[in-house]
């Protein structure tokens, strides 16, 4: 078994999600550090032009989007449960509508000038500049829309009262009960408001919320090991990718395996990875691709919010 290899950053939010994920299943991990923009060759090397934050390798099987890196660890390691028995398309769905509509309100907020000061205050102004201009890159072409931060700030307290109410109806210490990624989803969007003063209020004036979000953070990160990414890469070349999926499936647009495809996210980030299509499944895509520095690799995609494309 090969082992599993993180590809992020600290002050990722996504990145946090991952690493409290590898937390709750209490896992040993490697941890590549990459840049926060472009260009990422050491990790496009691996994915085939895949940029956003995490990806996580497992020998030379690349996973990308923290939905399809849940399911790949609930598949490592199926105790504790990410998707609890009768909770699966609860918790689905619900970290499907944080991860676009909640983070889009956080990224907002996170965001505004008041903000951006004390987040960046440390930075030379060209750094700060550099990586506004790499987020700007990062939201255009694709359908996701920026949240103004007047409107983020308009309807934060529908949000969080919905949240109060739900933690405080609850039949447990988590939104549904139990812990879930539910709650990882959730808590990676607030992880993100507290990380300076201007919006920690967004949190903590809602002492519930705040206590819930402590539990969640308490699941910490697992054990951590640091890698280099020429190691990581070196690790993937030596590496034979997994079987594929043995799941019966007909494409609903006619995609078949053996196929030339370009594969994109449609929310950001939509830049396209190109290579044969191996498999496409209810909730997974395969794509079949060779660099010259990381050898045969596998770039695994969730179906839901990626398209494909014919070459």
């Amino acid at each position: 078994m090969h082992e599993l290899i993180l590809h992020h950053y600290p002050t990722s939010p996504f990145a946090e999600k991952a690493r409290l994920l590898l937390g709750f299943k209490q896992l040993s991990w490697r941890s590549v550090q990459i840049s926060p923009v472009m260009p990422k060759p050491d990790l496009t090397a691996l994915t085939g032009g895949y940029r956003k934050t995490p990806v996580l390798q497992i020998g030379a099987d690349i996973y990308c989007d923290t939905a399809l890196i849940a399911r790949r660890l609930e598949a490592q390691q199926s105790v504790p449960a990410l998707f609890p028995q009768g909770q699966a398309f609860t918790i689905a769905s619900f970290a499907q509508w944080v991860d676009s509509v909640v983070f889009q309100h956080a990224v907002s907020l996170v965001f505004q000038p008041q903000s951006i000061a004390v987040r960046f205050g440390n930075l030379p102004p060209e750094t700060v500049k550099a990586f506004i201009a790499d987020r700007a890159a990062l939201f255009s072409g694709g359908s996701a829309k920026s949240v103004p931060a007047a409107v983020a700030l308009h309807n934060w307290p529908t949000l969080m009262g919905r949240l109060v109410q739900q933690l405080d109806e609850a039949p447990g210490d988590f939104l549904f009960g139990e812990p879930s990624l539910a709650d990882i989803s959730l808590a990676h969007c607030l992880w993100f408001l507290k990380a300076t003063p201007v919006t920690a209020p967004l949190v903590d004036d809602y002492p519930l919320v705040a206590q819930w979000l402590d539990r969640v953070l308490s699941f910490g990160h697992g054990s951590a090991s640091a890698l280099s990414a020429a190691e990581a890469i070196e690790i993937a070349r030596a590496a034979t990718p997994a079987a594929l999926p043995d799941e019966v499936f007909v494409d609903p647009n006619g995609f078949h395996a053996g196929q030339a495809v370009a594969i994109a996210a449609t929310d950001y980030g939509v830049d396209p990875v190109v290579g044969e299509l191996l498999f496409a499944g209810r909730e997974e895509l395969i794509l079949r691709r060779e660099d010259e520095r990381a050898g045969l690799v596998h770039v695994h995609f969730p179906r839901l919010g990626f398209s494909i494309q014919a070459q």
